[in-house]
């Protein structure tokens, strides 16, 4: 969903009612995308690294806006009063608008980000909150078929078990999305359902708090998925995803369900490559059964039950030097919860880890130098002029990039990995 939708409104009625249209629409997720590394929080990791579009100049004054959606919060059944209490005295938060906008130059390997989600102690927690909850998640797991470690792994990942929920007025800061920010639909699509979180009821006595971006709770909810997937687990009337571990953790499993979880078996898992092997098979749109992924050689790491007969892609995070996974259909229940690889990478091993099993075993390519924003769009131009299709020169590495790179190191006579290394880059910088 994006602003741009706004650009070309020029009458102010016309332009609410089409908002209001969209305002049950959710970003829907891509199956099995190559997603840009995150550079700090799991907040970062749906933030694209390319540079972003500026926001559009609005139309209105914040006032203005403000009685617009007045309005159509009304007409989409949000109590008057219950409105104006809401925004009485709010204002801009000039800090959401910075964080929106911000984009860093570099952003942290893949492996950083493994070697901090799935810390020594955030799994040593992981396991004593796993002990303690085993008969909330017992009946989660009997009422959701989600099993007990990604639910773990998850709180783990979005609020460090419960311990950092955000601090930011959820009300304020998607307020000042809609009216400011770069995807102005979809905000105020997320601020409406805040108003029916509010008028509901499930929100606690302090408001709605949670991060600048509006995820809220234990598990980092939007509120359009709060309102669709929250449960109230145990059973006080309200879906208090801020202060009930039940809830949040029912909430997640509920969501997981919803997006095809399979209880019982693995998210994916690590698997040696034979020499020689075709690294262009590691391509998202390539699915093969398990039991015809060992027929080319490529067998897991460590025992492990699985359905020969599921369904799974080669995944190679850092490229052919790095670890090799073969990724399942829970892979992609992880990715609806947040669509990045690497995000969902680092859930899976979590989850193994706090089930006893050991972590990655092939080394990852430490000294491997990260290309920059910049580098990137310079790497899609230089596809672009070799007669390859990355599509726009935008630096997100997404599969028309990573076939663009892997067609060129097909040419080259590279292992056709799709990985975009500093080195290929040099490569292509020669005339």
């Amino acid at each position: 969903m994006s602003y741009l939708l706004l650009r070309g409104l020029s009458n102010c009625a016309t332009a609410c009612t089409l908002l209001l249209l969209t305002a049950c629409a959710e970003v829907p997720a891509q199956p099995l995308p190559v997603a840009p590394l995150p550079s700090a929080s799991p907040e970062a990791i749906t933030a694209s690294t390319a540079m972003p579009a500026p926001a559009p100049a609005p139309l209105l004054t914040f006032e203005e806006w403000r009685m617009l959606l007045r309005s159509d919060a009304i007409a989409a059944g949000i109590n008057a009063d219950l409105f104006d209490r809401t925004f009485a005295g709010l204002t801009l938060d000039p800090n959401v608008v910075r964080a929106d906008n911000s984009q860093p130059e570099f952003t942290r390997p893949v492996w950083e980000y493994i070697d901090g989600a799935v810390s020594v102690s955030r799994i040593a927690q992981g396991r004593l909150l796993k002990a303690q909850h085993r008969p909330t998640l017992k009946a989660v797991r009997k009422a959701y078929a989600v099993d007990h470690e990604v639910l773990i792994a998850i709180w783990g990942m979005e609020s460090n078990y419960g311990s950092n929920i955000g601090s930011h007025n959820v009300i304020r800061s998607l307020a000042t999305l809609a009216f400011d920010g770069r995807r102005q639909v979809f905000w105020r699509t997320q601020l409406l359902a805040a108003l029916q979180i509010l008028q509901n009821g499930d929100a606690p006595a302090q408001g709605l708090i949670g991060s600048w971006a509006g995820a809220m709770g234990q598990t980092q909810f939007m509120p359009t998925t709060f309102n669709e997937h929250a449960v109230d687990f145990d059973g006080d009337g309200r879906r208090d995803v801020w202060r009930s571990t039940p809830d949040a953790l029912a909430s997640a499993a509920h969501y997981l369900q919803a997006s095809g979880w399979e209880n019982g078996q693995p998210w994916g898992f690590e698997v040696n490559l034979q020499q020689g092997f075709d690294y262009a098979l590691a391509d998202p749109e390539i699915r093969r059964s398990v039991a015809q992924w060992r027929i080319l050689g490529i067998n897991p790491t460590r025992t492990i039950d699985v359905n020969e007969h599921s369904l799974a892609t080669l995944f190679l995070p850092a490229g052919h030097r790095g670890p090799a996974f073969l990724l399942l259909n829970n892979f992609r229940s992880i990715l609806k919860y947040n669509n990045s690889t690497a995000y969902a990478l680092a859930i899976g091993l979590l989850s193994d880890a706090l089930d006893g099993n050991p972590g990655v075993q092939a080394p990852w390519p430490r000294t491997d130098r990260q290309l920059g924003r910049s580098e990137r769009i310079e790497l899609q131009e230089l596809l672009t002029r070799n007669g390859f299709e990355p599509g726009p020169a935008d630096g997100i590495i997404g599969a028309n990039t990573r076939k663009a790179v892997r067609a060129f190191q097909q040419r080259q006579g590279l292992p056709a990995d799709g990985y975009p290394s500093h080195e290929l880059l040099q490569k292509l910088r020669q005339p």
